[in-house]
C-alpha cells in the first residue's frame, strides 16, 4: 500500500504477514521436489564420473593399442624372415669338415658365416630372440613336440630340436620343434 500524497509505502504490518509466510518452512510438496532435485544431481554427478573413468579407460586402451602396434607391427616380415635364417642355418651345418677346409670355397663359407652373424644381430637389436629347448622341460608355451625320443633322459625332457623357435620381445613369433625324452 502507498501513500498518495508522496507514493511513499506505508509500513501498515500487511507485508510484514506476508515475508513471514515466504520465509517459512517449505510445504510438502517442495520438500518432495527438492528431494528429487537432490537425487537427480546425484545420478548425475554419478554418471559423470563413470563417463569419466570410461573416457580414462578407452585412452589407456587407445595408447597400449598404439605401442602394441609399434613394438609389434614387423611380426609378420619377422616370421618371414625366419625361414631365411634356418636355411642359412641348415646350409653352414651341412658343410663337412674337408669342405671346410677347401681354400676354394673357405671365402664362400666365411661370408655365409658373416652373413648369419649380421642377421642374428639385427635379430637382436630388433628383439627377436631365440627360444633356449635342449635339456629344458617341455614348455607348450614355447616349444611344440614333434615326437618323443628314448632317452635315458627325465621323461618331458627335450632331447632334439629340429626347428628353432624365436620370440619377439615378450610374444612368441614361432614355437621351438623338438623331441621330448620318452617314459619308461
Amino acid at each position: 500500500m502507498t501513500n498518495m500524497e508522496n507514493d511513499t509505502p506505508v509500513d501498515d504490518g500487511a507485508n510484514a504477514e506476508a515475508e513471514a509466510v515466504d520465509t517459512a518452512a517449505p510445504a510438502e510438496g517442495e520438500n518432495d521436489e527438492i528431494a528429487q532435485l537432490a537425487e537427480q544431481v546425484a545420478a548425475l554427478q554419478q554418471d559423470l564420473l563413470y563417463a569419466r573413468a570410461e573416457t580414462q579407460n578407452v585412452t589407456r586402451r587407445k595408447d597400449k593399442e598404439i605401442a602394441d602396434a609399434h613394438a609389434y607391427a614387423a611380426t609378420k616380415f619377422a616370421r618371414d624372415i625366419l625361414s631365411v635364417a634356418d636355411n642359412l642355418g641348415r646350409a653352414l651345418a651341412a658343410l663337412s669338415d674337408e669342405q671346410r677346409a677347401d681354400e676354394g670355397i673357405k671365402p664362400l663359407i666365411t661370408g655365409l658365416e658373416a652373413t648369419e652373424r649380421e642377421l642374428l644381430s639385427v635379430f637382436e637389436r630388433n628383439g627377436i630372440t631365440r627360444i633356449a629347448a635342449i635339456g629344458l622341460p617341455l614348455d607348450p608355451n614355447q616349444h611344440q613336440a614333434m615326437l618323443e625320443i628314448p632317452s635315458d633322459k627325465a621323461p618331458g625332457t627335450i632331447v632334439q630340436e629340429m626347428q628353432a623357435g624365436y620370440m619377439l620381445k615378450d610374444r612368441l613369433l614361432r614355437p621351438a620343434m623338438v623331441g621330448v625324452a620318452k617314459a619308461g
